[in-house]
């Protein structure tokens, strides 16, 4: 009789490492998205309609990430903001970015830019930084022709599938 119990043990305690093996396995990466910055290049840069849809672009992203099974972090924007020397700083420097992704368990951080040269098209830029390696895991361009929000919400879209094929590619 307590031959067979402890069988049942060894049983049990192989089933529950297995299940603890693949939650490992098939946990989705966790990805923070930064605020994306306003870099605007034209002769009346910063009017409070490219402040707007700059600000739209994060919450866009994180609710397409959500949508293809990603885990989302949260990073305070007062945490953000300490680690930002300057305008571009975390655009530029995907190690700061990597560690401040590590300070809230991040795997990875997106990094972006609404880049706008001229009236007539702005591009879209993110960049995608592994937490782990501190650089770069990808960098994504995508460029609207017009001001539509749903343009917009377009080049998200098209940004979070190119950031969810790097991110397959690398399991």
């Amino acid at each position: 009789m307590k031959k067979n119990k402890i069988v049942k043990l060894h049983y049990f305690i192989f089933a529950l490492l297995l299940c603890l093996g693949f939650t490992n396995v098939s946990a989705n990466p966790r990805i923070a998205v930064l605020d994306f910055e306003l870099k605007d290049m034209t002769l009346a840069p910063g009017i409070p309609a490219e402040v707007t849809r700059t600000a739209s672009i994060k919450p866009l992203m994180e609710n397409e990430l959500k949508k293809s099974g990603y885990d989302i972090v949260t990073i305070p924007k007062d945490a953000q903001q300490q680690a930002n020397a300057g305008v571009g700083y975390l655009f530029d420097h995907p190690d700061v970015a990597a560690q401040l992704g590590k300070k809230f368990a991040a795997d990875y951080v997106i990094v972006g830019r609404l880049h706008k040269p001229s009236f007539l098209f702005f591009y879209l830029m993110a960049h995608l930084v592994d937490v782990k390696t501190e650089g770069l895991a990808g960098e994504y361009l995508y460029e609207v022709k017009g001001g539509e929000k749903k343009i917009v919400a377009q080049g998200v879209e098209d940004i979070t599938e190119k950031i969810t094929k790097t991110l397959g590619a690398a399991k």
